[in-house]
């Protein structure tokens, strides 16, 4: 693999994250509840708490498989 190639791979994975670093302050600015979804696991103690968003998780999986596989299909043609 030349530079050129790693290079190329490392802009297009910043601006991957870029993107959807905007997605989720859109979806602040929206007022969706990402991270706080019924069903996201929630400890809260003397001093300390825990949260473990497993539904907003799930969620970010499938529409970002939907996406990923949407975008695939329309580079093939």
């Amino acid at each position: 693999m030349d530079g050129a190639n790693v290079a190329k791979w490392v802009m297009i994975a910043g601006l991957g994250l870029a993107a959807i670093g905007g997605l989720a302050w859109i979806a602040i600015r929206l007022g969706l509840p990402l991270g706080s979804l019924p069903g996201d696991i929630r400890i809260e103690g003397r001093g300390a708490s825990f949260r473990f968003p497993v539904v907003t998780c799930l969620l970010l999986s499938v529409v970002l498989t939907v996406v990923v596989n949407v975008v695939l299909r329309l580079l093939r043609r």
